[in-house]
Formats: C-alpha cells, sequence, structure tokens
C-alpha cells in the first residue's frame, strides 16, 4: 500500500514535463513548416519564370523558322522576354543559330536567391530548336 501513494505523487510531476515536450515539438514544426514556405515563396518564380521561357523560347523557334527571322531578329525578341520575366541575363547570353531548315535558340543563366543568412544561385539553361517539314 505505501507504494501506491508514493506513485500517485510522482504521477503529476511526470505529466507536467510531457506537456512541455509536446509544446516544444510543435513550435519546432510550426518553425520548420514557416521556413519551407518562406523558401518556395523565394526559390518558386525563378523555375516559374525559366518555364515560361522555356515556352516562349519554343514559339519563337517556330514562328522565326516560318517567317524566316534573322538572327538578330530573333535574339532581339528573346530578349524582350527575358526583360519581361525579370531574368537576370544579358543579350550577349542567347545564343541563336537559324538558316533555312533549322532555328536553333539556347541560353545560359543563373538567378541568386537570398534566403535569411543561405545564399544560393540557380542555374537554368533553357534551349529550344525546330527543324523545317520539307
Amino acid at each position: 500500500m505505501p507504494t501506491d501513494g508514493i506513485r500517485n505523487r510522482c504521477m503529476p510531476l511526470r505529466r507536467r514535463f510531457e506537456r512541455g515536450e509536446g509544446k516544444l515539438k510543435g513550435i519546432i514544426i510550426a518553425a520548420v513548416v514557416v521556413l519551407a514556405i518562406y523558401a518556395a515563396f523565394k526559390i518558386l518564380p525563378a523555375y516559374v519564370n525559366d518555364y515560361q521561357l522555356s515556352d516562349k523560347m519554343q514559339e519563337q523557334a517556330r514562328f522565326a523558322l516560318v517567317n524566316r527571322y534573322t538572327e538578330e531578329q530573333i535574339r532581339e525578341n528573346i530578349f524582350k522576354i527575358v526583360q519581361d520575366l525579370d531574368i537576370p541575363a544579358k543579350r550577349e547570353d542567347i545564343k541563336v543559330f537559324s538558316n533555312n531548315s533549322v532555328v536553333k535558340i539556347s541560353m545560359d543563366y543563373t538567378v541568386p536567391v537570398d534566403l535569411l543568412m543561405i545564399h544560393m544561385d540557380l542555374h537554368f539553361t533553357p534551349s529550344s530548336e525546330n527543324k523545317a517539314l520539307f
């Protein structure tokens, strides 16, 4: 019988510590979720812009072949798209090869991303090629 009284007195202390662990665990999980959302907010736009640029490059390659654009006209059209998307690339970064049967467009650029204390560079190399059907 004396052991039951000791067990009842120790039980509330143990439960108090368990409650504190649960709160700490919840705070850590919330912090990790908030940091993940922040990182996605900073990184995701670069990937969306790269996807849009790739799509526009494919479109320009098709139109350039049909309309017989010069390499400089193609480069200018792509550079306007790059500026509209706020991509940190120069006109010289756009490589264009064009003749009567094929148009090739490629780029190589890097987007700097700052995540609180971490600095990272995202490297993208979109390209497009279109060949004549004849």
